[in-house]
C-alpha cells in the first residue's frame, strides 16, 4: 500500500506537537534555557494562592499525616542527622560549641554552653527554607527578592513557616543498593529511570505528599576514603529528575549531601535541582542527612517507607535551620 508523503509528514507533526516533554538519560546536554523552561512548566506559583508561603508542604494534608502515622508498626526510631562536626571540613565552617565560664564556678547550679553554626554547606544536617534561593530576582510564588530579603531576615518564606513540623510518609531511595555498591562514585548522576528502577526493586511507588530521601552513600565514602572536593565531584540528582518529582507531587526532597549532582551537567547552572525545587516548585530541601543507619534499618526489614518527623528552629526571618529528622518504623 502506498502512503503519501503528505500523510507521513502530517503524522510526524501530530506526534511532535502532542508528545510530552520527557527529560531522560539522553538529556546530558541541558542548558540554562532548559532550566528557564522548567521554571515555567514545573512552577507551583499561585497553585495555593498568591500569598502562599508553604509550597509543596501543602500536600501534607491531615489525611496524609494519618496515613503516615499508620506506618508505625514497631515504634523503632532512627535519627537521620549526622553528628555535628567541630572542625572545618569539606569547605564548610565548623560547628562551634563553647562551654561558658559559669559551668566551672564551684557555686554554679549547673553547666551552660553556647552554639554557633553556619549550617548551609556540606557538614551540618539542615533544611533549606523557600527564601534560600533566588532566580532572576524572584523567590517562590513570584515574591520579589528585593522586597522580602532584608538585613534583619526574610520577610516571607522563612523557616518559621515550618515551625509546626513536618509529619509525613518518607521513602528511602537507596541508590548504592540499586547498583550493588557501598557508595556511589563521586560524580555519579541519578536519572528518572534510576528512581523508577529503585521503586520497582523496593516494591513501592512515590505518591503525593511524600518526602523522598536520596542516599548516595556519602558518609560511607567519607569513612572509607576521607574528605574530597565536593564541588568538583558529588553524586546526586540530574536536573532531568525535576519533571518526575513534579509529576509525583512530592512534598520535600532530601539527600545525604547536596542533592544536585556536581558538576551539574547543565551548562551555566551550578545547582539546577535546588533552583527549580525551591524557587519554582516551592519544595523545601533537606541537605546533609546521614542515611547510613536508616539504610541498614530499612534493609533489615526490606521496608523502605517510614514515618518522617522533623521540626526546624522557629527563627523568624531564617533561611533554614539545623535539624534532627527522625524515621520511625
Amino acid at each position: 500500500m502506498r502512503v503519501s508523503r503528505l500523510f507521513i509528514i502530517t503524522q510526524l507533526l501530530v506526534l511532535t506537537i502532542t508528545a510530552p516533554i520527557i527529560f531522560c538519560r539522553s538529556s546530558e546536554n541541558l542548558t540554562s534555557r532548559d532550566i528557564d523552561k522548567m521554571m515555567s512548566s514545573l512552577s507551583n506559583w499561585g497553585r495555593w494562592g498568591k500569598e502562599d508561603q508553604l509550597g509543596t508542604i501543602n500536600l501534607i494534608t491531615p489525611e496524609k499525616r494519618q496515613k503516615a502515622a499508620a506506618l508505625v508498626k514497631e515504634g523503632i526510631s532512627v535519627s537521620m542527622a549526622h553528628n555535628v562536626i567541630k572542625v572545618e571540613q569539606d569547605g564548610s565552617a565548623p560547628f562551634e560549641h563553647t562551654m561558658l565560664p559559669e559551668s566551672f564556678d564551684p557555686d554554679s547550679l549547673g553547666a551552660s554552653d553556647q552554639y554557633s553554626v553556619k549550617y548551609h554547606g556540606f557538614t551540618t544536617t539542615h533544611v533549606d527554607a523557600l527564601c534560600h534561593f533566588f532566580y532572576k530576582g524572584k523567590v517562590y510564588n513570584n515574591f520579589s527578592r528585593d522586597e522580602i530579603i532584608t538585613k534583619s531576615g526574610a520577610k516571607k518564606l522563612s523557616v518559621d513557616t515550618l515551625k509546626d513540623g513536618i509529619f509525613t510518609r518518607a521513602v528511602l531511595m537507596d541508590m548504592p543498593r540499586l547498583w550493588g555498591m557501598d557508595y556511589l562514585p563521586a560524580d555519579k548522576a541519578i536519572y528518572p529511570e534510576d528512581l523508577e528502577a529503585w521503586e520497582k526493586k523496593a516494591g513501592f511507588q512515590v505518591s503525593s505528599g511524600d518526602a523522598i530521601l536520596i542516599r548516595t552513600g556519602r558518609w560511607a565514602r567519607f569513612k572509607a576514603e576521607g574528605s574530597w572536593d565536593i564541588m568538583k565531584g558529588s553524586a546526586g540528582l540530574h536536573a532531568s529528575c525535576l519533571p518526575w518529582l513534579k509529576e509525583r507531587d512530592v512534598a520535600i526532597v532530601g539527600s545525604d549531601l547536596a542533592l544536585d549532582v556536581m558538576p551539574s551537567r547543565v551548562k551555566g547552572v551550578l545547582l539546577p535541582v535546588h533552583m527549580v525545587l525551591i524557587v519554582g516548585m516551592g519544595t523545601p530541601i533537606l541537605d546533609v542527612l546521614d542515611l547510613e543507619a536508616v539504610s541498614e534499618a530499612s534493609n533489615s526489614r526490606k521496608r523502605w517507607e517510614f514515618l518522617l518527623t522533623l521540626a526546624p528552629l522557629a527563627v523568624a526571618g531564617g533561611t533554614g535551620s539545623p535539624l534532627n529528622p527522625i524515621a520511625t518504623f
